[in-house]
């Protein structure tokens, strides 16, 4: 027997929570198998480990889509840069001011820094005005989170897109559910440690008495 199923009896319960009791892990696995369930540990730390009655497959199967669900409903905060020199050429000025705009769109935040060398470090409006202008002109997207500030050579501000933008911006990405979140679903282990007990209810291929590990 698998040294995570030590104990020869274990509290089952049943498959709509019910509690059945504590009964020997051979008749725990009988009662799986007249139901035609599995047998899976969800608390083996437990003294006796605690068993429930359940379809392992589509216990797995509404675990994957509850973490699809909760990854798709979380909002996870990037921090994009952009570096812009303060006598920058008007055409590159308006190819960084695109990428921002796109930053703020997708629902990521920007750090803008202005760059300043030689004698420039002598003239720090010219980069306030830059980005003060910068800031008149992205008011539909976003909002400065930290004003201007200078810091050694460089001068910076960040940007963060209003709320309704980010909303929006995780909604899309919700809504593609791309190739990635599939391969995850179909790949991801079981919540809370359930382990299906290897019995009379195995799995095709799965004999033995045994504890399977693996998750699957």
């Amino acid at each position: 027997m698998n040294e995570q199923i030590r104990a020869r009896e274990v509290r089952l319960v049943g498959p709509e929570g019910e509690q059945v009791g504590i009964v020997p892990l051979e008749r725990a696995l009988q009662l799986a198998a007249d139901v035609d369930l599995d047998l899976v540990e969800v608390a083996p730390m437990a003294r006796p480990p605690v068993c429930k009655l359940m379809d392992f497959g589509k216990f797995k199967y509404e675990s994957a889509l509850k973490a699809r669900e909760a990854r798709r409903n979380q909002q996870q905060t990037v921090i994009k840069e952009m570096k812009l020199r303060p006598k920058i050429d008007p055409h590159d000025y308006e190819t960084k001011k695109g990428h921002v705009v796109r930053f703020l769109k997708a629902g990521d935040k920007v750090k803008v820094t202005i760059m300043f060398r030689g004698r420039e470090q002598s003239r720090p409006e010219l980069g306030y005005r830059l980005l003060r202008r910068l800031e008149s002109e992205i008011t539909d997207l976003g909002y400065v989170e930290a004003a201007p500030k200078q810091d050694g050579r460089n001068m910076i501000m960040v940007l963060a897109p209003h709320r309704a933008v980010k909303a929006s911006a995780v909604a899309a990405t919700a809504s593609r559910g791309g190739p990635r979140d599939r391969a995850a679903e179909e790949s991801a282990a079981p919540a809370g440690g359930a382990t299906p007990v290897v019995g009379e209810t195995a799995a095709a291929g799965e004999t033995g008495p045994t504890a399977d590990t693996s998750g699957q």
